[in-house]
């Protein structure tokens, strides 16, 4: 299943042509590995290494046979004179099968790699380019206290990654084979023949495997892609919201000749992000069948087979494309400073409102006393739509504790960013 919005790269990974290449390569790995063991005359590889196989001829056989790598067998046994007989040797098609995936995810999971190094530079300039650019912090949707936008990037530089290790972990996780005969048991090919296959395909041994590798691996990898959605996921709800127009203090990029509405000329939609975030939730759905894979009757069944074939490759077809999509919105996006400043000042000051009751506190007053004081005069605020420190410079009890310039030190936004270089010395930004 190669989704329309699938990238040339990760299409071919998952292709048939190349799962067919891979089911190829392993099975001559097993011949070589075999005639090292004495077992295939050496003759009789270099003709097997020559095999081929015929996509045509495999559909055909499969409308006969019903069985995927049966007919595919079959096709390479048309390439091949006597020497077939050596192809498949004591192996049960989920030998090959499941070595061939381990190839086809290790790759995969290096083109994501790719995408998340390609990413991080862009998010780590960006951090560094508004390190310093104050903007309100958020807490339930509501303006809390001032941060930076670089600050609120710096910890997506750390989420990303968190995500490239966890990325590559599930990758070691993968990257394994077997080759161990129906149930797993070696009867019919030795433990050596196995780690000969390994190590020329470039993957670890499963070290106890049933007739399959134990799904206990691919559900990890699927969780991990799916965390890695959901990261983005989270980027992009939060450039959703700073765009709206309420808001508008970044814009996803909007290409001369892109077209936001089909009735409204005037829109400029997030719809890059929206995107992303639909997607995310394809991959939170596919976690639920690779959980489900794990339990499997006894050495083996095929339950697991028919939801692979569709949540493997989608899944890092939809996270390739959602990484580069986010990496491109992210070169591209339109910060505003000025309303940011805008947005900060439409808070009446109210966000100096922890920075009053502390130092209430310091002057001596107990937490509740000053807790009222403060709430009251923010309160006013919120109703009348008049500026917190005038409230405050009318109120005796505040005036009691705090004088004017002791107010005007409190109402100060760079006390808020007085550690923002320490955040990002960190990450190691500079």
């Amino acid at each position: 299943m190669i989704p329309r919005y699938s990238r040339p790269e990760m299409a071919q990974v998952w292709s048939e042509e190349h799962k067919y290449d891979t089911w190829l390569q392993v099975e001559i790995a097993a011949c070589e590995a075999w005639a090292e063991q004495g077992i295939v005359p050496p003759e009789a590889v270099e003709k097997i290494r020559a095999a081929r196989y015929n996509r045509e001829d495999i559909a055909r056989y499969e409308e006969e046979e019903h069985h995927d790598f049966n007919s595919f067998l079959r096709s390479v046994a048309d390439s091949l004179g006597e020497e077939s007989r050596f192809v498949h040797l004591g192996l049960t098609s989920y030998d090959a099968e499941d070595t061939a995936l381990g190839l086809r995810l290790v790759e995969a999971a290096a083109l994501l790699e790719r995408d998340i190094e390609e990413l991080l530079p862009v998010l780590e300039q960006r951090a560094v380019e508004f390190k310093d650019t104050l903007c309100m912090g958020r807490s339930h949707g509501v303006h809390a206290e001032p941060t930076t936008f670089g600050l609120k990037l710096a910890g997506w530089v750390d989420e990303m990654r968190r995500n490239a290790r966890r990325l590559a972990e599930a990758k070691a996780d993968v990257a394994v084979g077997k080759i161990s005969g129906p149930v797993g048991t070696h009867a019919s090919v030795p433990p050596a023949v196995e780690e000969a296959v390994c190590a020329r395909l470039g993957l670890g041994v499963d070290p106890v495997s049933t007739q399959i590798v134990s799904r206990d691996r691919h559900a990890r990898f699927v969780v991990t892609l799916a965390v890695i959605g959901a990261s983005l996921e989270r980027f992009a709800t939060e450039l959703r919201h700073l765009q709206r127009t309420e808001v508008m203090e970044t814009e996803e990029p909007f290409s001369e000749g892109q077209k936001g509405s089909s009735s409204m000329p005037h829109k400029r939609n997030p719809e890059k992000l929206e995107r992303i975030c639909g997607l995310a939730r394809l991959l939170r759905g596919y976690t639920v069948p690779a959980l489900e894979n794990v339990a499997l009757w006894h050495e083996r069944d095929i339950s697991h087979s028919s939801a692979e074939r569709v949540i493997l490759p989608d899944a890092c077809l939809a996270l390739d494309y959602m990484l580069d999509l986010f990496t491109t919105v992210m070169r591209g996006l339109q910060v505003y400073p000025e309303r940011m400043r805008e947005n900060m000042d439409d808070s009446y000051g109210l966000p100096f409102s922890q920075r009053v009751l502390l130092a209430l506190i310091e002057k001596g007053l107990l937490r509740q006393d000053a807790y009222k004081i403060v709430q009251r005069n923010a309160m006013q605020s919120w109703k009348e739509r008049r500026a917190f420190r005038e409230l405050l410079d009318a109120d005796n009890e505040v005036r009691d504790q705090l004088s004017a310039a002791e107010l005007d030190e409190l109402f100060d936004y760079s006390y808020y960013t007085r550690y923002v270089d320490e955040s990002f010395r960190r990450l190691g930004l500079t």
